[in-house]
């Protein structure tokens, strides 16, 4: 778990409403690089721990016999069950933490992490999720992919102003990054190659998904969403202030922008697998 942290039901306490608008899409051809990596044919089942509304499991469950989606907050499952049927995706949604595991849902060949593993007692779910895979079957994880140089070449709309809205949320929340009940003092932990490999798994592999440079527009209504969508500004950390917050983040907004309009680059996918030793 992050440093001096502990997880509480309130972390996205009302995101789930603002994901498919807010978050950017992964790149395009992400679902493809996995089963490729995974050599997926169709059989098998697919765990997507931490599902949220389902981003993820819904562009891979096709490549499964069976989906399953688990999350501990009730909006996003409820989010994730409506977008599958908007798709034409069955899936079965629980509700649970990734320590509650294996909760009972068998085995699998594949269980991800979108974003999602960083939120969790990492030790611990990740021995749980070894004993969960088939023979050689894999640990997923999803992510943008950071670090990445910025393209110079100039967008058709002013880039969204991420830092003046950081600033913005620190006005109203205090200078420590917010996260449900709690702060996080040192941000959330990376380096999963360490802990999965403490935990047993083989065979690490790093797949960058590019996302071609490709700039999408987005309006002031999208860049409210995204803020909404996090959970270091979910909404119920303003309490009574929500409003004030959301009026200030509009005026803030208009600012750089009077046509509400502006454009980012997607970002690169990462993709990286661990297996089971066989």
């Amino acid at each position: 778990m992050p440093d001096g942290w502990e997880w509480d039901s309130s972390l996205f306490r009302g995101s789930a409403a603002h994901y498919e608008r807010g978050r950017l899409p992964y790149a395009a051809g992400f679902a493809e690089t996995v089963a490729d990596a995974l050599g997926l044919d169709g059989r098998g089942r697919l765990l997507d721990v931490g599902c949220g509304p389902g981003t993820v499991l819904l562009a891979l469950a096709h490549r499964f016999t069976e989906a399953v989606g688990v999350d501990p907050d009730e909006d996003m499952l409820a989010e994730a069950e409506r977008q599958a049927g908007r798709h034409g995706v069955t899936a079965r949604w629980v509700a649970a933490r990734a320590e509650e595991l294996p909760a009972g849902l068998g085995e699998f060949r594949a269980v991800v992490f979108a974003q999602s593993f960083h939120w969790t007692d990492r030790d611990r779910v990740a021995a749980t999720v070894l004993r969960m895979l088939e023979p050689g079957g894999f640990f997923v994880h999803v992510s943008d992919h950071k670090n990445v140089p910025p393209d110079p070449s100039p967008l058709p709309s002013p880039a969204p102003p991420y830092d003046r809205i950081a600033a913005l949320v620190r006005r109203y929340l205090g200078p420590v990054r917010r996260a449900g009940r709690g702060v996080l003092l040192n941000g959330t932990p990376n380096r999963e190659d360490l802990v999965l490999a403490r935990a047993g798994f083989v065979d690490f592999r790093r797949h960058v998904v590019p996302a071609g440079g490709a700039a999408v527009e987005r309006t002031a209504d999208d860049i409210v969403a995204w803020a909404f969508s996090r959970s270091d500004s979910a909404p119920h950390l303003f309490g009574d202030r929500l409003g004030d917050f959301e009026r200030d983040l509009r005026a803030l907004l208009r600012q750089e922008a009077s046509d509400g309009r502006f454009a980012e680059r997607l970002p690169a996918t990462e993709v990286m697998t661990w297996r089971t030793p066989r």
